[in-house]
């Protein structure tokens, strides 16, 4: 048997029986270890690379330069700055001949099949090492094509930030790329350009133009960035600080060629419907205030001047939000808007917005968000919290603001276990997690049409799979139930929507996978159980849909014609259709999401439901099969009906949940045997899965599938603190504590 950690070491030696401690500090770890770091803001200019709908960068020079000719050099540089080393695979797409440099080495150089295949992709696995990681690019042009496609293989899950290099454009998002060249600038390939020191020092122009150029500077700023448009309002908006004790004067002018209102921590302190020259005095006592501008093109030039004093000495303005990349720039602006669609005063000052920019928006495209003023530079958020984590060790980076799979159940596991411990701080996390990415669904639809691939929600917004919206949809809406939020309802429309009208089938109604292209390509997951029904249960209770309910009543025995095992009662991982048969593997987690969510649908499923019989008797089948599988130390193992393989956390963990909640439910034939199965199972993961600073171990990292056992047991390792089994194992521990007072009160 594996040992993660000495005796004196677990939960159990430290705790005892003492479930309500077990749960607080698992709860409280994964608090701590994942601080509410939300979304990190920057500089972008849109003029720059953008990513296509796979997430690959594209820099495609003869699109840039249609005037450069064969034979002609440009170059591509980005930074990746990175907590821990990690690896990835990197693809590339030539459209001509490329050499890739990373971290200074070269990594890939074409051949003339990668050149004259502007389809095909090379995967490059690359270890990004702690700190900056640099990538550099030499493309040369040929009558086939000038530059390549570039990102992480799987962009939507492994997200790739890629920075712009130099001391001028430090802080900004995106790649640089080069002007053509007719005679390569690096000929030597062991001394690139020093992408930490400053761009002139390469010798060569590089782009997206990161500052006005001179008839650009001359213009005011509101004209420069979006034209002369009679009519037409923007909005400015700054931050500054009266830093004195106490009241004192702020004086402040202001200079206007056309109407102007100015708020001031919300309250309008200057109204002018004309041009003019005002002078005000406001006392204001020490603190930080919001300053809003809204401005109207008149006629003539769209211009207004600002300053503001204390006694004669001038008060400095800053930027209201962090934007990395905005040097010195102390305003952000919108706009520009019709008059008709002036936004509601209430509604501006955030960041988590988009503003209608006519009265009638048909389209994303009519809605504005913060911008500087820079060439085609808008403020971006991003998700920076974490890349790929390596797949052998403790992630020390912050989960807070993702949406993806294995977060769902550790929201539901935190919602849980702050319910049973009468704890609303830890449901306020879960919730605020949650409000982290609904607050900016609307946003990041708009930003992937603006650059092509979001930055943020990727897995929401580029939805294709149920992996990408059924888990966090339903610890989404478990959260609704606590704080209400309405703007969580669009967001499991578009889910409902993708799950009952657009998701893959077969003729039978099975939910399944096309993957085309891919070695997934026309296969059906247990996992998918977990990944759709627990959703579509939340979702009809909510929305009053009972078509929802019906459809994760039914995927059960429509998945049990071809996963289920008769002869051991238990599931195959996947059905290959390309092969026409179950792989026959009952790998462990994948049993674990069905039983676990068919205790889900079953909870709610009223008694008169016609599916409601069948599927007691499916849960009473897989209870007994995976009863006589559990070992003497209450775990089971990887591979359900493989001893060799190793003991495995989470599927434990999801056993004795959906066999406390069994018993408690009444579902369960011979109830006393699962009982005591669960309590079990709970005993062994508090002594051998679960230490005593509440680090989880023994859980599987995330699978693909084999026809073999060994795959399982030997290339899927055991990661600590892996999110497919922190929160489940919260979720086990307040089930078998509710089963516990159950029995007691019995």
């Amino acid at each position: 048997m594996t040992v993660y950690f000495q005796e004196q070491e677990s939960a159990h030696y430290r705790f005892g029986d003492n479930d309500a401690e077990i749960l607080k500090v698992l709860a409280q770890r994964y608090i701590g270890a994942n601080p509410q770091a939300g979304f990190v803001y920057r500089t972008f200019h849109q003029s720059g690379v953008l990513q296509n709908k796979e997430g690959l960068f594209e820099i495609d020079l003869s699109q840039r330069f249609p005037s450069a000719k064969p034979g002609q050099w440009a170059y591509g540089a980005g930074v990746v700055w990175s907590d821990e080393e990690r690896n990835l695979d990197i693809i590339i797409r030539c459209l001509g001949p490329v050499r890739f440099f990373f971290n200074g080495s070269l990594t890939y150089r074409s051949n003339v099949i990668d050149e004259m295949s502007p389809d095909a992709s090379v995967k490059l696995n690359v270890t990004f090492t702690k700190g900056w990681n640099t990538l550099f690019i030499k493309m040369k042009h040929t009558p086939a094509g000038f530059g390549c496609l570039i990102g992480s293989d799987e962009a939507k899950v492994r997200i790739l930030n890629v920075l712009a290099p130099f001391k001028e454009r430090q802080g900004k998002a995106g790649w640089v790329f080069s002007a053509p060249v007719d005679k390569d600038v690096v000929p030597d390939e062991t001394k690139l350009p020093d992408l930490f020191s400053f761009e002139k020092n390469s010798g060569l122009s590089w782009f997206p133009e990161c500052q006005w150029n001179e008839e650009e500077r001359k213009l005011p700023s509101l004209e420069r960035m979006y034209g002369r448009q009679s009519g037409k309002l923007a909005f400015a908006w700054t931050r500054f600080r009266q830093h004195l004790a106490g009241s004192h004067p702020v004086n402040m002018v202001i200079t206007s060629l056309g109407p102007i209102t100015v708020w001031i921590n919300g309250k309008e302190t200057v109204k002018e419907n004309k041009a003019g020259h005002y002078a005000l005095e406001l006392p204001l006592f020490n603190g930080v205030y919001d300053l809003l501008v809204k401005s109207i093109c008149g006629e003539g030039v769209w211009e207004y001047t600002l300053t503001a004093s204390i006694g004669g000495a001038p008060i400095d303005l800053y930027a209201p939000h962090q934007v990395h990349g905005s040097g010195d720039a102390a305003w952000l602006y919108v706009g520009p808007f019709q008059v008709e669609a002036d936004p509601e005063l209430s509604d501006l000052q955030r960041t988590d917005r988009l503003y209608a920019t006519t009265r009638e928006v048909k389209e994303k495209a009519n809605y504005a968000y913060w911008r500087l003023d820079l060439p085609h530079a808008w403020i971006r958020p991003y998700y920076e919290n974490s890349m790929l984590s390596n797949k052998w060790t403790v992630g020390t980076m912050t989960n807070y603001a993702r949406w993806d799979y294995p977060l769902g159940v550790t929201i539901y596991g935190l919602l849980q276990t702050g319910r049973f411990l009468h704890r609303p701080d830890m449901i306020r996390y879960a919730t605020e997690h949650v409000q982290a990415c609904t607050d900016m669904f609307e946003y990041s639809l708009w930003d992937a049409e603006q650059y092509g691939f979001p930055a943020i929600n990727q897995q929401l917004v580029m939805m294709k799979m149920l992996d990408n919206c059924g888990s966090f949809g339903s610890a989404m809406l478990e959260a609704y139930r606590e704080c209400g939020d309405n703007a969580f309802l669009p967001v499991a429309s578009r889910i409902a929507d993708f799950m009952l009208n657009k998701l893959e089938r077969r003729e039978d109604g099975a939910f399944y996978r096309t993957c085309p292209g891919e070695y997934s390509a026309d296969t059906m997951w247990a996992d998918d159980l977990y990944m759709s029904t627990p959703f579509l249960r939340r979702y009809a209770e909510i929305s009053g849909d009972a078509r929802a309910l019906d459809e994760a009543a039914k995927q059960f025995l429509r998945f049990r014609n071809y996963l289920f095992m008769p002869e051991q009662r238990i599931m195959s991982h996947v059905y290959d259709f390309k092969y026409g048969r179950a792989t026959g593997i009952p790998w462990g987690r994948g049993n674990g999401w069905v039983l676990f969510s068919l205790t889900e649908v079953l909870e709610v499923l009223p008694e008169t439901h016609e599916d409601r019989p069948a599927l007691l008797e499916f849960f009473n089948e897989l209870c007994e099969g995976y009863l006589v599988l559990q070992s003497d130390s209450g775990l089971w193992h990887q591979v359900l009906n493989a001893s060799e393989t190793y003991l495995e956390a989470s599927c434990t963990a999801m056993f004795a949940y959906a066999f406390a909640r069994g018993v408690r439910f009444s579902w369960l034939r011979e109830s006393n045997r699962f009982a005591e199965a669960a309590i079990l199972a709970w005993n062994g993961l508090s002594r051998i899965a679960i230490d005593r600073q509440g680090n989880v171990h023994g859980v599987c990292s995330g699978s693909r599938y084999a026809f073999h056992p060994e795959y399982y047991n030997e290339d899927l390792r055991t990661v600590t603190n892996d999110n497919h089994g922190i929160g489940i194992m919260m979720l086990a521990g307040t089930e078998v504590a509710k089963l516990k007072g159950y029995l007691s009160f019995d």
